[in-house]
């Protein structure tokens, strides 16, 4: 894989895959207070934190999904070693330290074949953590974000538009769309492309996403095909700014079942203070949301940071 290209017939920005309302001033007051001056942290040691040392290695034939905290996972899919949204920094910009520690050792990681961003805002494209991988590491990046890799020297950068797929070894990386948006400065709004990612054929990622029909669209073209869904299920209060963004855990679990995936993963909780909900609430109400669906309990996999389950199959 080299370096890609940036392709001219991309816009020169993707508002027009909008679905909600850009946040205004006010809003992002309200998300700066909750991030960095909210002063009750409540429960934070009642966030399970399982950190045993080491990584759980995948067997031949089988996927491992490891919760490393907010949207970071390590995935050992088909032979491969590939992080989502990585971020192993104590805080990011707009928000105090955060709660619990990332459920593995930057140096207990063995080598990273492949990291997969859904998006730039600051707690998903973390600039730390990035500078600490190799420069041969494969990056999978939404449209026009590929020079924020290459101009840190990163050679093998491949960008991708929503329903488009790249293949490392024998693994697929497909993008798929999301209800979200993009930033990182003032100047930028939405001049990349956002998303969640479909790995191996069997791993949905949702990265940030509010509830919508590009759920189930994803659920039309993969069909039975989704072993876990690794889907957010916190930073959704208050509910008049944040529900454009994200989804709470009622619209998580309705996101899980219009995808169509045999297993949910809650993520997006329990790292970074960003929203105004309860610490545990997340958790707490995907759990319930999950039980009147009448659902079954061991196909929600509400993880412990640092917990890892896996399936057989998935390449």
């Amino acid at each position: 894989m080299t370096q890609t290209v940036h392709r001219p017939q991309w816009p020169e920005d993707f508002r027009d895959r909008l679905t909600g309302p850009l946040p205004e001033f006010r809003e992002l007051l309200s998300a700066a207070w909750h991030g960095g001056f909210r002063p009750d942290t409540g429960d934070a040691d009642q966030i399970p934190v399982l950190r045993n040392g080491g990584l759980p290695r995948a067997g031949t034939g089988q996927t491992a999904v490891t919760w490393v905290g907010h949207s970071t996972f390590v995935l050992q899919v088909g032979g491969l070693t590939i992080l989502t949204d990585p971020v192993w920094s104590r805080r990011i910009p707009g928000t105090r330290q955060r709660l619990t520690p990332p459920g593995l050792a930057w140096s207990d990681l063995p080598r990273v074949d492949a990291v997969v961003i859904s998006h730039n805002h600051y707690d998903h494209l973390d600039a730390p953590t990035i500078r600490r991988l190799p420069r041969d590491t494969a990056i999978f990046a939404p449209a026009r974000l590929g020079p924020w890799f290459t101009r840190r020297g990163f050679r093998r950068v491949h960008e991708l538009d929503w329903w488009e797929s790249a293949h490392l070894g024998e693994v697929r990386f497909d993008f798929v769309p999301a209800h979200h948006w993009s930033r990182r400065t003032i100047w930028d709004t939405c001049k990349t492309l956002w998303g969640g990612w479909v790995i191996g054929g069997s791993v949905y990622f949702a990265g940030d996403t509010a509830y919508g029909d590009r759920l189930k669209q994803i659920g039309e073209r993969y069909a039975g095909d989704l072993e876990v869904a690794l889907m957010p299920v916190g930073a959704y209060e208050p509910n008049w700014f944040m529900k454009a963004s994200h989804v709470n855990p009622a619209e998580a679990v309705q996101g899980f079942l219009d995808v169509g995936a045999r297993r949910m993963a809650t993520m997006h909780w329990g790292t970074f203070l960003l929203s105004g909900e309860p610490l545990l609430a997340p958790v707490q109400a995907a759990r319930a949301a999950w039980a009147e669906r009448g659902l079954p309990r061991e196909a929600l996999w509400d993880l412990a940071v640092g917990e890892t389950r896996g399936f057989t199959g998935g390449a």
